[in-house]
């Protein structure tokens, strides 16, 4: 087919568009709904794997026994959360995922994540090179077109970290220091008029403490898919202990549900009248809310990151699901999972039983061992995380709508 045969909006760019060429790719693009999100996967590797990483982060929810229902019955509400600086984001999976079992994995009630095109678009990106997990379960593209048609989804709403990239990689001295919104999110809401909800995430930024950021330094491994490197006492021994990629703290990660905003009644005027100086007026308006609300939950919440004496107690609670719920044991927890899911096209169930399962695990995935061998361990890894990668297709025995 030739380029003149080719629909309008597949030769423009998304902010090059006019409104009838906007629809005509909206359209085109709604197939984002639903060709790689798997319910029923979600659900599993909540209850597989998720619920390991939750003994060591112990989560609590603050404000979320009852979902807010939607102002404009027909867009979904954004909610927005702050990001943690310098860490894999095991924040956002624990929350997502918590509230999702919270609320009985009700779609209706929940969200839908808008995700760094980055961490899907390499393996090294999903946590410890599990296939597809930010598709699977759910995240879509943060893309301007993308965000665009969510706005049409009828089935959740839309959850988005609107500090983006700058937001995790803005080094420990800047802890809880939200970094500039992009202004994506209030246009959308004003547009639509639809509500945004804040969410505050405390303790997150000490799930890899005292790491650094250097422009530089990020600039060139973002030439090979990672967003950021942490530069901090730890940062050598990645060449050493390659799973420390994947680090994480015993923070006890706390989450609170915050303000309500409605955009488009701070301008009140039409859609068509709104300018860009009125849409980044609402935006530092809702962000220096948002960060009022942070410094007050860390005031509240934030004192004791890590609760020592309950990361103890978990020990002696669970020691018979060690090593599975701590940084060590996870590259055999997600592998494993990873196996039997795609290989075994079963849904993986009772992973966990025990020290000498894990052997069996190791067996079953050789893959494990090279996250513990020194500096050639990177050579298998680097390759199926950045190379290597696979395009496997969906199990459709597992899939629901």
């Amino acid at each position: 087919m030739s380029t003149t045969q080719l629909p309008i909006s597949k030769k423009k760019k998304y902010r090059d568009m006019t409104p009838e060429e906007l629809e005509i790719a909206i359209e085109e693009n709604k197939k984002i709904y639903d060709e790689h999100f798997d319910l029923v996967f979600m659900k599993s590797l909540c209850e597989e794997v998720i619920e390991m990483l939750k003994i060591y982060f112990r989560p609590v929810f603050v404000g979320f026994d009852e979902m807010p229902e939607r102002n404009n019955p027909d867009r979904p509400i954004i909610y927005a959360c702050n990001h943690s600086g310098m860490a894999f984001p095991w924040d956002a999976i624990v929350f997502a995922t918590g509230v999702m079992q919270k609320h009985n994995y009700d779609m209706s009630r929940l969200f839908r994540p808008l995700a760094a095109p980055m961490l899907s678009a390499s393996r090294l990106m999903n946590p410890f090179l599990l296939t597809d997990i930010w598709k699977r379960v759910g995240a879509i593209d943060a893309t301007g077109l993308n965000f665009e048609t969510m706005m049409h989804y009828q089935e959740s709403n839309v959850m988005i970290y609107p500090e983006g990239v700058p937001g995790i990689g803005k080094g420990f001295n800047n802890k809880y220091k939200l970094q500039t919104f992009s202004t994506s999110m209030i246009r959308m809401a004003i547009k639509y008029q639809t509500d945004i909800i804040g969410i505050s995430c405390i303790n997150g930024e000490y799930i890899n403490p005292g790491s650094y950021s250097i422009e530089p330094l990020n600039r060139l491994v973002q030439k090979i898919g990672i967003p950021f490197l942490p530069v901090a006492i730890i940062t050598p021994l990645l060449l050493l202990q390659p799973w420390l990629f994947y680090y994480a703290w015993p923070a006890k990660l706390t989450y609170v549900m915050g303000n309500r905003y409605s955009p488009s009644k701070m301008v009140n005027k039409p859609w068509e009248e709104v300018t860009q100086e009125d849409i980044k007026k609402v935006r530092d308006e809702i962000q220096s809310d948002m960060q009022v609300e942070l410094d007050r939950g860390v005031e509240e919440y934030g004192k004791k990151p890590f609760h020592v004496k309950e990361v103890i107690r978990n020990h002696v609670k669970y020691w018979r699901s060690l090593p599975y719920w701590t940084p060590l044991g996870w590259p055999a927890l997600f592998s494993e999972y990873d196996r039997r899911y795609y290989r075994e096209r079963a849904l993986p169930t009772r992973i966990t039983r025990g020290l000498f399962r894990f052997w069996y695990i190791v067996w079953k995935n050789p893959i494990i061992i090279a996250y513990f061998l020194p500096i050639i361990g990177w050579i298998p890894l680097l390759f199926r995380g950045l190379w290597g990668r696979r395009k496997v297709k969906p199990w459709e025995g597992s899939k629901v709508k």
